[in-house]
Order: C-alpha cells, then sequence, then structure tokens
C-alpha cells in the first residue's frame, strides 16, 4: 500500500498531512476566493488572483477590538504570575510554561520562533499562548495572527485537557472571534467541574463582546453565587489567575449594587 501524498507547510516548508502542520503547527486547511473561486494559501490575506480580501479570517481591526478587551481582563493573570514568580525555583504546570524564555527585559521575545517540534503538546501549546499574550500587550497583531492558528491546533492535540487548558483556548477564541468555541470551552468546563468560576468568566467576557446584557447579568450572577464555595478548594488555576478573577468579581458586584 501507498502512504497518502503530504502536503508541504506554507510557513515552514517541511512535509505535512491533516489540518495542521506538526512541525510549526500551521494551519493546511484549503481556502477558495469567495470572489473568484481561486486556490489561495492558508495564511493568505489577499487573493493572488482577482486582489479582494479573502473571507474566512478576522481582519485586523475586528481582532483588535476583541484582543485589547480581552487583555484588559484576561492578560492580567498572565503578567501577575510572571512578575510574581520570576525569582522562584520553577513554574506548575498550570502557570503558562517557559513565558520568560527568549524575552528581553522588556518583556517581548527576541530571535526566531521557539522549536516547537521537540515539546510536548502541552509545552507547545503553553509556550504558544504565552507568546501570543506577550504579543497582544504589544499591540503585535501580526504575531498574534501568526500564533493563534498554531496554539489552537497544539490545544487539539492534548491528549487530556484540564480547565486551565480550556480557559486559555477560550481565551485565544474569544481573541480571534469565535465566541461560540469559547462558551462550548466553558460549558465543558463548567460540566467536568460544576461551579468552577472560569466557566462564568468565559460566558461574561463572550457575552460582553457580543453585547448581550442578559447572558452577562447570568454569568455574574453565577460567578458570584459560586465564588466563596470555589475559592476555599484553593484551585491552583485560581491562584495563576488571581488579578483575573478580582477583576471580574469587581465588576460583578459593582453591577449587583446598581
Amino acid at each position: 500500500m501507498t502512504s497518502p501524498p503530504s502536503a508541504i507547510c506554507p510557513v515552514c516548508g517541511t512535509p505535512a498531512a491533516g489540518n495542521f502542520c506538526a512541525g510549526c503547527g500551521a494551519s493546511l486547511a484549503r481556502r477558495a476566493c469567495a470572489h473568484c473561486q481561486a486556490e489561495v494559501s492558508p495564511q493568505a490575506r489577499f487573493c493572488h488572483h482577482c486582489g479582494q480580501p479573502v473571507e474566512g479570517r478576522a481582519s485586523d481591526r475586528n481582532v483588535w477590538l476583541v484582543a485589547v478587551t480581552v487583555c484588559v481582563l484576561l492578560v492580567a493573570g498572565i503578567v501577575y504570575k510572571v512578575t510574581s514568580g520570576s525569582s522562584g525555583p520553577g513554574a506548575p504546570d498550570m502557570a503558562n510554561v517557559g513565558s520568560s524564555a527568549g524575552a528581553t527585559a522588556t518583556g517581548g521575545p527576541t530571535g526566531p520562533a521557539p522549536d516547537i517540534s521537540a515539546m510536548t503538546p502541552r509545552e507547545r501549546f503553553d509556550r504558544l499562548y504565552n507568546r501570543i499574550m506577550q504579543a497582544s500587550e504589544r499591540s503585535d497583531s501580526g504575531e498574534v495572527d501568526r500564533f493563534t492558528p498554531m496554539a489552537l491546533g497544539a490545544y487539539q492535540q492534548l491528549e487530556s485537557r484540564d480547565a486551565d487548558a480550556r480557559y486559555h483556548a477560550a481565551v485565544l477564541q474569544m481573541q480571534v472571534g469565535n465566541f461560540p468555541a469559547a462558551r462550548a470551552l466553558a460549558d465543558t468546563i463548567v460540566k467536568e467541574s460544576p461551579g468552577h468560576l472560569f466557566a462564568y468568566v468565559i460566558r461574561g467576557t463572550a457575552a460582553q463582546f457580543q453585547k448581550d446584557p442578559a447572558a452577562l447579568a447570568q454569568a455574574r450572577k453565577d460567578f458570584l453565587a459560586h465564588y466563596d464555595a470555589e475559592m476555599r478548594l484553593k484551585r491552583v488555576e485560581y491562584l495563576d489567575h488571581q488579578p483575573v478573577m478580582g477583576e471580574f468579581k469587581r465588576e460583578a458586584e459593582k453591577a449587583v449594587r446598581r
């Protein structure tokens, strides 16, 4: 029997198969121009044949309308963990592995992207997530666009997914405007861990973006209803995201007082 032909990754040029490159994580899905039906590369923004914008990916403006708001609420946890844990002996698994690797004194990565092909799927996912969050802080839309599909591809390859991994995947999904996927991740979190606060943070954030006051109010109500019991559990992921949890709680309590 002959093996199926392999595609060539448009990003790193290595043979690849499936929906994502095993070497760099780039998307291998075929795309076609909606105007002239010409086949375009997975990374293309404009059709090489007719010059029209290629549909199927969010524009930089829409991505950053989402990304800026996401970062206000969610990136604080990354900053907190990196700054508070920089002098410690090491970070726990849920605390954004590799966030300081290859960084300058100001926190921005230098040099080429890390070789993620030799990492475990979880290490790959955490490393890519950290790089995207750092790029978001620098308003580097090109790097966010480049690495988000890779990070989501690495997430799909995880053999097991805890609440922290699902939460980070939801952040990435919301950053590119895929709110149904983010809400589905929230549903999975609360199904596996009833009352888990991450589910309500995701639902509330998605509701804010989509201007759904009823869903936002419900998410805040559920968050406050479960907050005390959940915090008594001392889940490590809550400790790793204290600024995020505190900010969401303050906004929920403020809304209740109004």
